[in-house]
């Protein structure tokens, strides 16, 4: 798996392109409107999450519409920023629909084919009208590059201070592929620097958008297997704020162009491949989260089950005092400890231990023996560093990735919507 500075054209998926333009829909001017098409034999073959907040921007009514339509065929995706076109009633979703029929006839494919996403402020008529509008600049703009790759990262953003993307290639041992050397690339691209804390499922403000491509000849069907599985461990399992999405969307899409099946034989080195990548836009999220000055590592132990790990995880995680005091070094375990007793989780504190960045704080109920406050301090001076705890209740475990709050992300924050 490879990050961004080695990206080039060579280890892009083949049979996409990818291009962004300015609508006009930021006020700052900068580029808002980006566009990714399956280009070559036909349209690619889609699987998604979305958000499971009851409250959904029109994007996501109308893209799970389209998936369910086509069978998880798409052709185009359609991305705005600088307005989620969320708590606009039904003109947001009249809007949505017709810029996606705008790009279907600039690009020749029906117009549920095209999937849409958008970011921004919530309870803002979307000005579909502009989208529209900048459609041939829009169009003119696609191209298969590394620049085109980077341009539609860019025109997603919002809070985000850098761009998030993260690559992969698969080599195909030929005795899978009737003799043929071959490989087989993924490419992910992410935003999201505010308002994370997904909790996403499969179909039946800040935001964060996952954008997946591949080149990979797969069944609509095998895809979502593939994307569950990498999305728990990776965009279910990060938070910054505790704040979940309106418009939370990842999507994976399979161009075929490299002529390779996902068969059973691939499957496992595919989904590993999928799985690091989508890890690797997860750590980016978190590092470049509003205001953020620590990444924390929360790796805990010993629960009962996986889903009780996973809720000491969310409490501690979601907890002002926990956050604030990562914020300033403070090796505060109390409020570690008394986060995990809430939770829900079922344990005795009396067989429980708790490190901070590889210091002991706790053991067995009380102060570690050996707790140095000072060192401890320093350890947490790091811009990431993890937090171990052990239950001693069982074999449960969860690793979950997290972050300090700052003034600064309340200053970000509560400046937002003016």
């Amino acid at each position: 798996m490879n990050d961004k500075a080695e990206l080039t054209a060579s280890n892009l998926p083949a049979g996409f392109q990818w291009g962004a333009v300015r609508a006009g829909i930021k006020a700052s001017g900068n580029l808002d409107l980006a566009m990714a098409i399956a280009h070559g034999a036909g349209a690619a073959v889609g699987a998604a999450m979305f958000t499971t907040n009851r409250v959904v921007a029109a994007p996501v009514t109308v893209g799970r519409r389209h998936l369910a339509a086509t069978g998880g065929r798409v052709a185009a995706v359609l991305v705005n920023s600088g307005n989620a076109n969320c708590a606009t009633g039904e003109p947001g979703i009249e809007g949505c629909v017709a810029t996606c029929v705008a790009a279907a006839e600039s690009f020749g494919c029906i117009f549920d084919e095209v999937f849409p996403s958008s970011t921004g402020i919530i309870g803002v008529p979307l000005p579909a009208e502009k989208i529209v509008a900048a459609m041939p600049e829009l169009k003119a703009s696609l191209g298969s590059t590394e620049q085109h790759a980077e341009s539609f990262v860019r025109a997603i953003m919002t809070t985000d201070t850098r761009v998030k993307m993260a690559h992969a290639v698969v080599s195909v041992d030929p005795a899978q592929d009737h003799g043929n050397a071959a490989v087989v690339r993924i490419w992910g691209a992410a935003k999201g620097a505010g308002m994370i804390h997904p909790q996403l499922a499969a179909p039946p403000h800040a935001t964060m958008l996952v954008y997946l491509f591949t080149d990979v000849a797969a069944r609509a069907e095998h895809l979502q297997t593939a994307l569950a599985a990498a999305v728990e461990p990776s965009f279910n399992s990060i938070s910054i704020d505790g704040d979940t999405s309106t418009n939370d969307t990842v999507l994976l899409l399979a161009s075929g162009a490299s002529g390779v099946r996902l068969s059973r034989e691939l499957s496992p080195a595919f989904d590993a491949a999928l799985a690091e990548v989508c890890r690797s836009l997860a750590r980016q999220i978190v590092a470049d989260g509003e205001g953020v000055s620590h990444a924390v590592t929360l790796d805990i132990r010993g629960a009962a089950t996986a889903a009780d790990a996973k809720r000491v995880a969310k409490a501690i995680a979601h907890s002002p005092l926990c956050k604030t005091a990562w914020s300033s070094a403070d090796p505060n375990w109390g409020r570690l400890l008394a986060a995990a007793g809430y939770s829900g989780a079922a344990f005795d504190p009396a067989r429980a231990r708790i490190w901070i960045a590889g210091q002991p704080v706790f053991e067995y109920g009380v102060r570690a023996p050996s707790f140095d406050e000072a060192a401890a301090h320093t350890a947490m001076m790091q811009p990431e560093y993890t937090i171990a705890i052990d239950l001693g209740a069982g074999s449960g475990e969860c690793l979950f990735l997290t972050c300090d709050l700052t003034a600064e992300y309340v200053r970000i924050n509560a400046d937002y919507s003016t």
